[in-house]
């Protein structure tokens, strides 16, 4: 296993891959360093003497200032080191060569639905349009486990305390999300649960809905029917017998939507699990694949690497406006736009949200932009896409499976159990993670430090997914969990 990392050529601090004891004399590069404290592991030390106010650089890009001088073996982190960034900024499109060769072909066994769409799950969805309706759509979930069987795969609620008391972009914004989850390939069935009174009720949803075969969606508004679950069982039954109709058949893995995240990332993150992810989506790309890169917010620091592999200049403005459109967020809530890393973050070393950002973007791999979404909105390009969403792990997995994915990669380095309307792949950023949490990891991208180069994990990621995208359950799946959270952008009424 290696000792510590220097990312790139110009960086003047290095990372521990182990814990690094004081006094340990070592060779980076040209570099003699004798370390000053203890470096836990992934934590950053400098490789030579930086003056205050000096530039610290990883990545190869400036993740920050140094707050005081820092001498060569010292311990670089949030007490001596501050972020560079500011507020809204001017960008240039200086456009870089970002094409993909093609690949061969790969294939996985999915679902064909009527429509042409693709799923990797057939399942039958209860969706809720308000909360007040909750405990009935998760009282129903476990009653219809009945129906599970031949190809029908799960039933599950998703249960949320929107849908009512919202206004404006808010209540527009949940709306377009429900109508998106109706529409997920993943689920073989849909039974549509309303309450009555709500404003996104059924027949205001239905306008979002658009076109649906009636068949495989269902509707049931509680306050209309005496007894709501026996009404409700009869739909799910019928759904049940439409979805089992369905059966796994060979799909091109091209036709693969992938959505990336990270959470509880880690120093290593942006060393091994994320620049994994970015190699799996390079590779599913160049087999004409789709993969979709979230949370803006940690994007800040780095966007202009984002920003300049968009292949049209109409792409390059859509880009600024989904940075600049998340940094007026924040200020229109009186709230400082570089409020970030988090504890988790800091105490796993990284120390500002450059750093963060630029470890986050490794995910998207070398691959040009192809398409730019807002909240909520359907991917329409085949290739990698960004998306409108917030940092939180639950909001932005969310978004990322209303807007087509599959299956979500999410990296971290602290671990989380949580899960989302998609299958959930959890890969973690160091081999102890996986080994204490074998229960919630799928994956372990840390061996990119002991045995592993990043072409061949990446590979073995790939052949991981299509695996999961042929019916294997991933380790939040087997336990059971099913998580759905809506970004929550206005006042409640």
């Amino acid at each position: 296993m290696q000792d510590f990392i220097r990312i790139h050529e110009d960086d003047n601090v290095a990372v521990a891959l182990r814990p690094i004891a004081k006094g340990e004399s070592l060779t980076v590069g040209q570099y003699q360093v004798t370390t000053l404290e203890e470096i836990p592991q992934g934590h950053k030390f400098a490789l030579k003497a930086i003056a205050q106010g000096g530039e610290i650089i990883k990545y190869g890009f400036r993740i920050g200032y140094a707050k005081e001088a820092i001498p060569a073996g010292g311990w670089v982190h949030v007490h001596n080191l501050k972020t560079a960034l500011g507020e809204l900024l001017d960008y240039k499109y200086e456009p870089v060569s970002s094409a993909l060769k093609e690949s061969e072909h790969a294939y996985f066994d999915g679902y064909r639905r009527t429509d042409g769409k693709v799923g990797v799950r057939n399942e039958i969805w209860i969706i809720p349009t308000v909360g007040c309706v909750n405990s009935i759509a998760q009282a129903l979930e476990k009653k219809a486990q009945k129906f599970v069987g031949g190809t029908v795969e799960e039933i599950i609620a998703f249960p949320h305390p929107y849908g009512c008391s919202q206004m404006g972009d808010d209540q527009e914004h949940t709306r377009t999300l429900l109508a998106d989850m109706v529409h997920h390939p993943n689920a073989g069935g849909v039974l549509v649960l309303g309450l009555g009174c709500e404003n996104s009720n059924i027949p205001v949803l239905k306008e979002y809905i658009g076109a649906y075969d009636e068949q495989r969606v269902k509707f049931l508004q509680c306050q209309d029917v005496e007894d709501e679950q026996a009404e409700a069982m009869k739909l799910i039954e019928e759904l049940a017998v439409y979805a089992g109709a369905f059966s796994r058949e060979k799909i091109d893995a091209g036709e693969l939507v992938i959505g990336m995240k990270c959470g509880g990332s880690d120093g290593l993150s942006g060393i091994t699990a994320n620049p994994t992810v970015g190699a799996f989506s390079d590779l599913l790309i160049s087999k004409g694949g789709t993969t979709i890169l979230t949370e803006v917010p940690e994007m800040f620091g780095a966007e202009t690497l984002l920003m300049n592999r968009c292949e049209t200049p109409e792409l390059f403005d859509k880009t600024v406006d989904l940075i600049n459109d998340f940094k007026n967020y924040f200020t229109s809530h009186n709230q400082t736009i570089y409020e970030n890393p988090s504890p988790g973050n800091k105490k796993g070393g990284i120390s500002t949200l450059e750093d963060k950002s630029l470890g986050c973007t490794q995910k998207s791999g070398s691959a040009p932009v192809r398409g730019v979404l807002a909240y909520g909105e359907p991917v329409k390009v085949r290739g990698l896409n960004l998306l409108s969403a917030p940092g939180n792990d639950l909001v932005a997995s969310t978004a990322l499976a209303v807007s087509g994915a599959h299956i979500v990669l999410f990296t971290t380095g602290r671990g989380t159990p949580f899960a989302s309307p998609v299958p959930t792949v959890k890969i973690s950023s160091n081999s102890k993670l996986a080994g204490h949490k074998d229960n919630w990891i799928d994956f372990n991208a840390g061996r990119m430090v002991e045995d592993r180069t990043k072409e061949e994990l990446a590979q073995e990621l790939f052949d991981y997914v299509l695996a999961v995208a042929s019916g294997k359950k991933v380790k939040a799946e087997e336990a059971g969990f099913h998580d759905m959270a809506i970004f929550k952008q206005g006042v409640t009424l």
